[in-house]
């Protein structure tokens, strides 16, 4: 058998580093790092030719797969650059997969989708697949539903194959007062909430009932349910993080129990899952901002707690946009009495502010809501007054 050219001298010189290692080892323990290379050597000359055998008796099984797999429409690249090692694994159901898929509704494509995105489904066992199912049927209504979450996003239902915790997370969820309603907007919006272990989301309910008594309310279960229909990303975040926004509320805007209580079950419960430096930051940017406008430090407090919304914008969208109405001669007291319109990009502020002066319609006097209506309410309302 010829030996690879390189390889003979690797296979020559193992002897005698064993030679060597037994030397080092009576010399003293000062060499132990040669002997420690010369070891790594001579296995890693073994590893590689018994490693060579070892993929080629694999070739057959992954051309196999790949065969089927661009059959069934999947996008083979997109799915080997997202998750290689799932293809170089034993135990792949991806017929298996298809056919369950198939027999819940979903299409051929949306399975392709599912595949390509997330290409570990292929590893789960129809019996796994069946359970979890059936775990997700006790939260959601149809089949049809929990196939669209799939199709939105994939690792939802595959990323874990734990079934006893997902179905120990959905338990707890229920005996804290959560409803189904509620479960469901939490698989639909944050699924990784099922992911958690028990351990992680018991804290973060534990940690809200104990602000809600800690604010003076008497019912910790319905501020639990209040806060994650609002937010229902909380509980895939730290009570850290939490703790640091509840504290920053209700320092930076002077509330006391009551007032808190307020703001964190209505809208002030979408940025409690924000990074706490980032809220700071933008809520910085946007009282100096207001101030070089002319705005006193009540006026910005009272913007920001009738929009909280707002402190998710960055400071440059932030200083844009106000700019862009300052611009049209829109006053920064109509802009605080509509925070609203700074929701609406800033390319669909200029068109409609554009098509609304071309029709006629002074926004420095009249309502700017429509800023921020519906395309259907808004191009409804143009056209109005465009034949008026």
């Amino acid at each position: 058998m010829s030996i690879p050219k390189g390889w003979g001298y690797l296979t020559m010189m193992a002897p005698w580093n064993l030679l060597d290692m037994r030397s080092n080892f009576l010399f003293g323990s000062r060499c132990w790092m040669i002997r420690f290379s010369s070891e790594i050597l001579f296995k890693s000359v073994s590893f590689r030719l018994f490693g060579v055998k070892c993929d080629d008796d694999r070739e057959p099984l992954e051309n196999e797969l790949l065969n089927n797999l661009l059959t069934m429409g999947v996008d083979v690249d997109m799915a080997k650059k997202r998750q290689p090692g799932v293809f170089n694994r034993v135990g792949i159901n991806e017929q298996d997969l298809k056919m369950f898929l198939l027999s819940k509704g979903a299409s051929k494509e949306v399975i392709a989708s599912i595949i390509s995105r997330y290409p570990r489904a292929i590893t789960r066992t129809p019996e796994n697949l069946s359970k979890r199912w059936d775990l997700w049927r006790r939260i959601t209504t149809s089949d049809l539903e929990i196939v669209n979450i799939l199709e939105r996003s994939p690792e939802s239902f595959f990323r874990s194959n734990n079934n006893l915790n997902l179905e120990n997370n959905i338990k707890f969820l229920y005996s804290v007062g959560l409803t189904r309603k509620c479960l469901c907007r939490l698989l639909t919006n944050a699924p990784r909430t099922f992911s958690n272990s028990l351990d992680l989301n018991k804290q973060m309910v534990e940690y809200l009932q104990e602000v809600c008594l800690s604010l003076g309310h008497s019912d910790p279960i319905d501020f639990v349910r209040k806060i994650l229909f609002k937010n229902p990303f909380i509980l895939i975040q730290s009570t850290k993080r939490v703790k640091a926004n509840i504290k920053f509320l209700q320092s930076t805007f002077n509330l006391n129990n009551e007032e808190l209580l307020i703001l964190i079950c209505g809208p002030g419960a979408e940025i409690l899952d924000l990074s706490n430096d980032y809220a700071k930051r933008n809520y910085t940017n946007i009282k100096e901002k207001l101030f070089l406008l002319g705005c006193t430090e009540k006026e910005v407090q009272k913007f920001v707690l009738s929009y909280p919304d707002v402190i998710f914008l960055g400071e440059k969208k932030f200083n844009d946009k106000i700019d862009c109405l300052i611009e049209e001669k829109i006053s920064i007291s109509k802009i605080i009495e509509n925070p609203r319109i700074l929701d609406s990009s800033i390319s669909t502020l200029k068109s409609r502010i554009k098509e609304l002066v071309n029709a006629g319609y002074n926004l420095s006097t009249s309502n700017i809501a429509l800023l921020s209506w519906s395309q259907k309410r808004y191009k409804a309302k143009l056209k109005k007054l465009n034949t008026c």
